[in-house]
């Protein structure tokens, strides 16, 4: 008798997943870092910090359906071009369109995000 195997069993999907958050909190700290040391934050790395988990709430609510559909829309191309291609090119591309998508998903959330000015 066969069991049938469901597609949890592999942990592919969830590193697949968690690299692209990862790639995500890595450009948007970049991204918030490199603003606070252009307005001459005393401690950039550390008002960084402070402005990403100050973010949680400061998009309204069509710049995070925005924010949303620039996500799924990445996931798509993502999974179009896995199905598409096949051998070590599938790797290639799916990273390549992962990491395009996430960087645009983590441009799109810093541009529209609340400004809150460097401390003096």
């Amino acid at each position: 008798m066969l069991l049938a195997r469901g597609s949890g069993d592999d942990p592919d999907g969830w590193l697949w997943a968690l690299a692209a958050v990862a790639l995500y909190a890595v450009i948007t700290y970049g991204l918030t870092y490199r603003a606070r040391v252009r307005r001459g934050s005393a401690h950039p790395a550390r008002d960084a910090v402070h402005d990403l988990k100050d973010r949680e709430d400061s998009q309204p609510a069509r710049q995070r359906h925005i924010s949303r559909l620039i996500m799924l829309g990445g996931a798509l191309v993502v999974g179009l071009t896995a199905l598409l291609t096949s051998g070590p090119l599938r790797i290639v591309v799916v990273g390549l369109a992962g990491a395009a998508t996430v960087v645009a998903w983590a441009y799109y959330d810093f541009r529209t995000a609340r400004r809150t000015p460097a401390p003096q």
